[in-house]
């Protein structure tokens, strides 16, 4: 609607100042025609607002002019009080604040959409945390917030996965990201960007050099770029198996990012159903140099999910390198091997396809049988 487009320029213009037709345009999915017909319209209205011409102009309103009009609908009143059941606010600190923020918006909002806003607050709870997880260490953010916030740069002691000593980096950081639970900071070390899990920070520290982000790129471009590299598929491999109908639910539930294929098909005894999945194998992201094809081992580093600190030691030789590809033959064994996950459900899944995966099943279980076959070392 033209008044909530109106009003959602005076708002921006408030908070931002000067701004660019251009980008008004962009965040009200409008044209920068319609923005100056727009801005014709508020001034028409009564509002202090002007346009300046040339490289460095935009839209502004004069100097001092505040509304106290919060324009906000009934929907818009509920939405802000859907909140999260603890995590962000509360590791950042901001539990205090942002209750006191809500009482704020509470007696700011119009009368009628009181009542909505406050019942929603009782009503809807979102927990990011998923479930069955393992209690996580408390993380301390305040370093890596102040970091982020005096645009310094920060010296991080890291451990990364599967390893014991922390590595030190000295890192350009964007912003922090929460997601399923787990903190990360996202930073650039020598113009890399990387995510460094805040569970692993074992120690952090400001340094007096401001920080040296790269021209035009912001938070949210770097984690949608890593969070690709991290989702990124490089050997898919499909497996058909069939799940006792009594644990299916479960197994859904469990396999969820696995599967492909639409719903489950009950076979006609009614006992199994057959699924489709895929594994792939979750990295690692092979850094190699230019002269060297992937699979070479010049920069190999496995990179978990979360945990991809850029790879190659500036102390070392390993310069000038460059993000590849695992080789396929590789990428196919470790999918394959990612599918022992399956053997977790016992008797009530079977994997019928490809042979491959049987195999790697038979052998799995031949392992155990015969590490529980025998007799039962003494204890201590």
């Amino acid at each position: 609607m033209k008044s909530d487009r109106l009003l959602s320029i005076l708002l921006l213009l408030q908070t931002r100042g000067l701004v660019p037709a251009g980008e008004l345009a962009q965040r009200l999915e409008v044209s920068v025609r319609t923005v100056y017909r727009d801005v014709e319209a508020l001034s028409a209205a009564g509002v202090p607002v002007y346009a300046e011409r040339g490289r460095h102009g935009g839209i502004a309103l004069l100097p001092g002019f505040r509304t106290d009009v919060t324009g906000l609908t009934a929907d818009e009143s509920r939405a802000l009080f859907v909140l999260a059941a603890r995590g962000a606010h509360s590791a950042l600190g901001l539990d205090r604040a942002l209750g006191s923020a809500l009482r704020k918006v509470m007696a700011a909002l119009p009368a009628p959409h009181r009542t909505a806003a406050e019942q929603t607050s009782r009503r809807v709870i979102v927990d990011p945390e998923r479930w069955s997880r393992a209690e996580r260490p408390a993380v301390d953010l305040d370093v890596l917030n102040t970091a982020v916030f005096a645009d310094r740069r920060l010296r991080l002691g890291y451990r990364h996965s599967g390893t014991t000593e922390a590595r030190t980096y000295t890192v350009d950081p964007y912003g922090l990201v929460v997601k399923a639970g787990v903190w990360y900071l996202v930073a650039d070390h020598r113009g890399v960007p990387g995510l460094y899990r805040a569970d692993r920070v074992r120690d952090a520290a400001l340094t007096d050099a401001p920080v040296r982000r790269r021209e035009g790129v912001e938070l949210g471009d770097v984690w949608e770029s890593l969070r690709r590299k991290v989702e990124l598929r490089p050997a898919d491999f499909e497996v058909t198996a069939r799940v006792r109908v009594s644990r299916l639910d479960m197994f859904l539930r469990l396999q969820a990012a696995q599967l492909i294929g639409g719903e489950p098909v009950v076979e006609a005894s009614g006992e199994w159903a057959r699924v489709a999945l895929v594994f792939t194998e979750l990295g690692p992201v092979v850094w190699i140099r230019p002269d060297q094809g992937a699979g070479s081992g010049a920069c190999d580093r496995k990179a978990e999910e979360g945990d991809m600190a850029e790879p190659c030691r500036p102390t070392t030789t390993r310069r000038g390198c460059v993000p590849g590809t695992a080789s396929p033959a590789r990428s196919e064994r470790q999918a394959l091997a990612a599918v022992r996950a399956l053997l977790a459900f016992g008797e009530n899944v079977e994997v019928l396809s490809p042979p491959e995966a049987r195999d790697v099943l038979a052998g799995a279980a031949a392992a155990v049988t015969e590490l529980y076959g025998g007799s039962r070392p003494a204890p201590g």
